[in-house]
């Protein structure tokens, strides 16, 4: 089994959206490890020190046995322009894993384009690497059933920024804007 995995931002010096990133570790060890002690992701990340000039992605990697990687580099925003529509009704995706077998098969696909947004059962779900949010005019939406629930999804959907919708791949081109969002792009 692949290890599960974190990313976390830290900018100027602050671990950001710790509390959702241990809710998903511990749903996560709940699911795959029962019986194992979870991980405590702030007493992991306390020793280090964070230059508050950089933006900073921390990879953590953790299974059964703890934590067993923990990486952390200058983060780099992609540039991404174009996106295609790329069907899979069989993905799953639903746990964070380094095995990211599923999601680099279908980006094969994307042709041209910078990215891909994966249409699952006709219903928009996520790109390959972040969850998306659309603006219909009026508010800003993010699919109800993304491939996996990001930690910045949530805690814009807790801050009453997002709101989840059935996104049907035909309904795509009503939206006035897209954005990529996930623990290292807020909306």
């Amino acid at each position: 089994m692949y290890p599960f995995v974190e990313t976390i931002r830290v900018e100027k010096s602050i671990v950001c959206n710790l509390p959702y990133h241990q809710q998903r570790l511990e749903r996560t060890m709940d699911n795959f490890f029962p019986s194992a002690p979870k991980p405590i992701l702030a007493a992991a990340l306390s020793a280090m020190q964070w230059p508050a000039d950089t933006i900073w992605k921390v990879h953590i990697e953790y299974d059964g046995e703890g934590i067993g990687l923990i990486r952390r580099e200058a983060y780099h925003r992609r540039n991404i322009r174009s996106l295609r529509l790329v069907t899979c009704d069989d993905i799953d995706y639903s746990y964070k894993s380094a095995d990211r077998s599923q999601l680099s098969r279908l980006l094969l696909q994307k042709g041209d384009a910078d990215e891909i947004i994966i249409v699952k059962n006709g219903r928009l779900t996520d790109t390959s690497y972040s969850n998306i949010a659309l603006f219909d005019g009026n508010r800003w939406v993010t699919p109800a059933h993304p491939l996996l629930k990001g930690t910045m999804r949530q805690s814009l959907i807790d801050k009453g920024l997002l709101e989840e919708k059935d996104i049907m791949a035909e309904d795509f081109p009503k939206y006035l804007e897209v954005r990529l969002i996930n623990a290292m792009m807020p909306l």
